[in-house]
């Protein structure tokens, strides 16, 4: 398991306005052209890699399975609610969301979340 490049992704996304919505609009691609890119020659010592499972989990944006596989849960809620943002409307929305997270991530008791 990469806990690190989970945490890291996360972050890498929820950080930019731009990076959320390439993310949200084909989360299989971008998670996928993010481990292609690699760091670049500015940042050579970053090693992309992600398992199968955490590919998968953020493909299908479950944070449930993601939270499962020792995402930290602060960074882990904000992506959550970065990469849902869209779905909110003045009827419906953040309080949905928290409830939504909540029960998906409750049966996964506490996890072991330090990298």
């Amino acid at each position: 398991m990469t806990k690190y490049m989970v945490d890291k992704f996360m972050r890498w996304v929820e950080l930019s306005d731009e990076r959320v919505a390439a993310y949200v609009g084909d989360p299989a691609g971008y998670v996928e052209g993010w481990l292609g890119a690699g760091a670049g020659a500015e940042a050579a010592s970053d090693d992309r890699e992600l398992t199968a499972e955490e590919q998968a989990a953020f493909a299908a944006r479950d944070y449930a399975a993601l939270y499962a596989l020792g995402a930290h849960p602060y960074l882990l809620w904000h992506f959550t609610e970065a990469v849902h943002a869209h779905e909110f409307t003045p009827e419906a929305g953040w309080r949905e969301l928290v409830e939504r997270y909540r029960a998906a991530v409750a049966p996964q008791g506490l996890v072991d979340y330090i990298p």
